[in-house]
Order: C-alpha cells, then structure tokens, then sequence
C-alpha cells in the first residue's frame, strides 16, 4: 500500500482543478456531463498516492436493480473503498442526494457535489459540507474521505498485517505435521507415496517430497477461501486434483491430524478475508481478489516458488488485444472464426485462465459447447492458479451457457514436458491423464498465452534452478542455437524461449497462430540472432507490438511504473502466422512510446484494438538477422518494401494482393 500523504491547498491536481472549472465558465458551460470531469481528474489525481483507483460508471447491484455510479475508488484488493457522484450546478444538491438514497446508492463513503459544494457522507450518514469554492474545503473533503475505512475493511487490513507475520510460522508447524506423519502415519505415507509418484510423472519427474508438502499446505490453507469466496461447496469433489489431494489429507487426518481445529487459529483471518469478498458480486472481480490475496499473503510461505515461476497476472488490456487479434487474424487470413470446425486453441500456460474466459465470451453461443468440449484446452503447473482457473473457466461457460459443465480441457501439467513423453503416463488422476491424452491426440493450430519468464522446479528446496526439458532443448541447440553468430548463448535458456520453440513444433508443419506476450530482448540481443531466423523461417508472417520496459537498459525508468507488468525485463507481444497462401515471409513491426507509463502504454494498446490497428512497419532483417540496426536503438531496417507499413491486414501478403 503506498504511503498516504496529506493534500494541501497548493497541491497541483487542485490548480488544474480550479483551472478546469475557470475555462468551463468562460465558454458557458453548466453542464454534469462536462463539469464532472474536473472533480474526476482531481479524484484520479489525488487517490493514487493512497493506492486508491477510480472507475468510472462501473456497474453495482443493488438488492434487485443495478446503479452507475459516477465514479466507484478501489484499493489494491479492488475492494470498494468509495463513491462518487456529481450533479449539474443547476440541480438543487439535496434534493438530487435524496433521489440517490432513495435509489440504494451506497453510503459507506461517498461524495455529492456540483462544482459549488460537497456533501460527504460514511458509515451511512452525513458527514460533513464544503465549499468547494474554497481549497481549504477541497482539500479538507479529500483527507477525509481517503482517511475514511469502512470497518469490515478495516476488519480485513488487520487481519492481512496479523496473517503476514504468521503465515510463515502457521506452514512451519504444517510442515511439522507432515513430518511427524511422513514417520509414524502408515496410512498417510502410502497415500503421499502413491501421489507422490503421480506428481513426478505429471509435473516433475526431479521434484522433491518437500515440493509435494507445499502442495498440501497450500491446498490446506486455501481450500476454505475457494470454496466461500466463490460459493462453490462442491469443489474439493468436482476439481479432479483437488479430489486426489482430499486423499492424501484425509490419510492424514486418520492419525492425529484435527484438520478444524489447526484451521480454526486462520479463522479470524478467513472471515475477514470472505467478509471483504461478500461486496464483490462479479465473479471476475472475486477471481482478481483471489489473486492479490494469493500473490500478497500466501507467497510468504513460498518465495522462491513465486520466483522460479514468474507469478504475473496479464493485464486485461493485453489479454483482450491478443485474443482480439487471434480472433481478426483467423478471419482475415484463413477466412474462420474462433468457433470453426477445425479451429483447436491452446494456452499452455493458463495461470488462472483469463485468456480462455475471454475466447468464451467471444465465441458465438450457438457454437460455445461445442467449442468448450472439444476444441479448448489449457495447462497449468501451479496449485492455486490451477484451481481458480477451474473456477474461472467453468463460472464463464455457465454464464454464456446457461449450466454448468466441467471444463475438461484444462490440465495439471508441464506443457513443456508433454513433448518428452511420446506415451502418456499416468498424469495424476485417471481424469488428468484422459484429458492429457486427448490434448496430445488433438492438431493443435492456435496457441496463445503468457509463458512464465522464469519456470523451474516445483521445490525451493533445489536453489532456483531451472528443470531441464531435453527435448525442447535439444531443439532449440538444433536451430535457433545452431544458427547464432554470438559467443554467448546463455540467453537461450530462458523459459520463453522454450515455450516458442514448443510452439512452433506443437503446429506440426500446419497453417496455425502462435500468440504469445514474452520477454522482448529476443527482438533485438545478439544471442537471438538464430532464433529471429527461425522465426521468419518458420512463420509467413511475423508481428511484434515492442512494448519497452526493459528497466536494466533505461534506468532511468522504473519497473514498476513503466513496465506493463511492472517487473524488469521489458515486454512484447508477437502474433506469429503459417499460412500456405502466403508466397513470401514478412515481419512487422511496431513499438510503443518507451516513456510512458504503465497505465499509459496499456491505454495505448486498447486504443489500436487489434493487430489490425496499427500502421505497421515492415521490416528486412540483415544477413545477420538483426531486425533493428543495433541494440536498443530506434531505429529499424526498413524493407525496400516499406510503404506496405499503412496497408490493413487484408493486405498482408495474401496471394490475391500480390
């Protein structure tokens, strides 16, 4: 949470404030519709140094109808925290206030103004007046309605500091349970064995018993929060992993184990956590929540796990321009849609599913169970993004469906250890291993996804490193390796570059898509060099959207701020195309203002919609496959071609255009 700072009067989101409101009346303007946006950009302006985001016009429930309020201020667990609402200077304040109330507008926290005065009203009652005529006022009004915490908030802050500190201590002596079975519980040690040897066939043949605990206690300290944040009491007998952990755990709780009365000691935490969630009623908004929670709390027990997988979310601006685009590119160059006959789509690496959610509700109804039956599929190595991924998936289907279907196309895998086995062996559970075996079975020809950037053993116990994948990477040493000009190839190793090359043999030598958001240095470090040949090789088309980021180049920039997912290696999305109607190999490219911020750049990409909104530049690689003329330069080697860059994508290349 950033540290909240005082407003004063000379703050300068208040000046343009006021100067805002000045231009407004020197053109006549009285209007809500134009007023409002002053005290919005204030409101914008001044709830970042508290972590506080605005959301305009955001739906809420309540009881029966739905509202809009004019603006709904989030935390960083995207509970709501605050409301907003203006009216025109012409409205009589109170008289439209009661009108709201009246409504069920929500007043835990909430501002009404026109431009003339402020009505503040929490925990249901009014607060206080101001006049907004006065900085004073205004910044008086603004202290206190951030410093404002609803109690069940404030309920759920507490507890989050008090589980912080405890959880490591609370997996410990989970840890020590474990042990102490592992040694006298008959029961439980065959159970553990026979999944132990499940999980070193499915996920890992190198990881570790210690890795299998960590497993348990993640799925014992989470487990009650899926089942209540998401209303689903059934879960632990519907997930197919989640049944095979139930095994092991009630193998457990046969001896000594009171599995209540350990959990009874998180419940304070538990019920603060689902009372926070109980003002959350989009499913989506509960999966986010989950999220945070998992990435702030539960990796306190698991820091070099989240680190040897890269645990980041994609942003949502992403994930909608990349199944945008897929979506544009498979009408445009194949004349299909997402929900053809034909049309198999893969994330190998779901994380918790938003790509597939978004491919659903893109899909055309009448198509959707077939699609979700036959034609998706997703994998995941990682406990609980496996689990809300389940969760998400299936809750988006039965949305759009209308009932509800397991999704029998998710998982429990390393996708990248698919492509060392030519038999499936036994992948977890007899369910797990029949949905592996028709993933295998089925000619994959689109794939899309965020590869980890830093994928690893499942254990903190092996010091980070990397699992090796000998398949993958003795193709990877037979092309992109092979064909580099650099000394240094260490680069290589890197987990993107496993899933690329994963991709392009997944295709098989078919037509097909592969769309992933990576790590960008392969766009322009000389270690790359054979694999950008092999990529033009490989694809007839290649675009790449250069969306910077890279901190260590530009330190003068920060992760956190610059960078879309705010971490330190900069960021690209490449939309990657076989089609045998093309007679030639092109790549485009495109690449975002390097100064921009993170909520910038990501407005700049939902801007542009698809691949089809921008005006790309066409580039010619060199005789050394460079595609930029040095590294992290501006400029590119344009193809002699180049004017091609302002012509649409039913322009590009297809053989009726040449």
């Amino acid at each position: 949470m950033p540290k909240a700072t005082s407003i004063k009067p000379t703050h300068k989101a208040l000046k343009k404030y006021y100067a805002a409101l000045q231009s407004y009346r020197d053109d006549g303007v009285t209007h809500e519709g134009a007023l409002e946006t002053a005290f919005q950009r204030l409101l914008e302006e001044t709830a970042k140094s508290h972590g506080w985001k605005l959301i305009p016009k955001q739906k809420l429930k309540v009881g029966k109808q739905t509202i809009y309020p004019d603006g709904t201020l989030r935390d960083l667990f995207n509970m709501r925290c605050g409301f907003w609402e203006a009216k025109d200077t012409d409205d009589k304040l109170d008289a439209e206030i009661q009108k709201k109330i009246d409504k069920g507008y929500p007043l835990s926290n909430t501002i009404f103004e026109d431009t003339r005065y402020a009505v503040l009203y929490q925990g249901g009652q009014e607060r206080e007046r101001f006049d907004l005529t006065k900085p004073k006022d205004v910044t008086a009004l603004l202290n206190e309605f951030f410093a404002y915490i609803e109690p069940e908030i404030d309920n759920f802050r507490q507890a989050v500091d008090e589980f912080q500190t405890q959880v490591p201590d609370l997996a410990k002596n989970l840890v020590q349970i474990l042990t102490a079975a592992h040694q006298n519980n008959k029961r439980f040690q065959t159970a553990f064995d026979d999944f132990f040897a499940l999980c070193q066939t499915a996920l890992n043949p190198n990881i570790s018993r210690a890795a299998v605990d960590e497993m348990l206690v993640q799925h014992l300290l989470t487990e009650r929060l899926i089942r209540t944040i998401f209303d689903n009491p059934d879960f632990t007998r519907r997930n197919v992993i989640a049944v095979e952990l139930e095994k092991v755990i009630d193998a457990l709780v046969s001896l000594s184990f009171n599995r209540d009365s350990f959990l009874r000691k998180l419940d304070r935490f538990y019920r603060a956590i689902e009372a926070a969630a109980r003002g959350l009623e989009d499913f989506s908004e509960k999966q986010h929540f989950l999220n945070l929670v998992y990435e702030s709390f539960f990796q306190g027990y698991s820091v070099k796990v989240a680190d040897t997988h890269g645990i980041v979310y994609t942003p949502q601006e992403i994930v909608d321009f990349m199944c945008a685009s897929v979506a544009e590119v498979l009408q445009t160059e194949f004349g299909l849609s997402l929900s053809s006959p034909g049309v198999y789509i893969i994330d190998p690496c779901t994380g918790t599913g938003n790509f597939i959610v978004n491919l659903i509700n893109r899909i055309a109804k009448k198509d959707l169970p077939r699609m979700y039956r036959e034609q998706l599929f997703a994998n995941e190595v990682m406990l609980l993004p496996y689990y809300i991924a389940a969760l998400n998936i299936e809750h988006a289907y039965y949305e759009r469906a209308g009932n509800y279907e397991p999704f029998e196309g998710l998982c429990f895998v390393d996708t990248l250890d698919l492509a060392e086995h030519k038999d499936t062996l036994s992948m977890m559970s007899a369910k797990n291993t029949e949905r592996v075996e028709r993933q295998k079975k089925t000619p994959i020809t689109v794939i899309i996804g965020n590869p980890p950037y830093n994928i690893g053993q499942l254990s903190e116990n092996d010091n980070n490193r990397n699992r090796k994948y000998p398949v993958v990477e003795k193709r990877i040493r037979e092309t992109y390796s092979k064909d580099s000009l650099a000394t240094n190839k260490n680069a290589l190793a890197d987990a993107y570059v496993k899933f690329f090359r994963w991709s392009v043999d997944r295709l098989e030598g078919r037509d097909g898509i592969v769309c992933l958001v990576t790590n960008n240095s392969f766009a322009d470090q000389v270690a790359f060099d054979g694999m950008r040949k092999h990529l033009l090789q490989d694809f007839t088309r290649v675009y790449h959207v250069h969306l910077e980021g890279n901190v260590r180049h530009n330190p003068t920039l920060a992760g956190t701020t610059h960078n879309v997912f705010g971490i330190q290696v900069g960021v690209g999305i490449t939309i990657a195309i076989r089609s045998s109607a093309h007679v030639d190999h092109r790549l485009y490219f495109q690449r975002v203002d390097k100064t921009l911020r993170r909520e910038e750049k990501l407005a700049w990409l939902a801007r542009h919609g698809t691949v089809s909104g921008f005006q790309w530049v066409l580039l010619s690689p060199d005789r050394r496959n460079n595609w930029l003329k040095g590294n992290n330069t501006e400029e590119f080697e344009l193809s002699p071609n180049w004017q091609l860059r302002n012509q649409g994508l039913n322009r590009a290349g297809r053989r009726n255009d040449l």
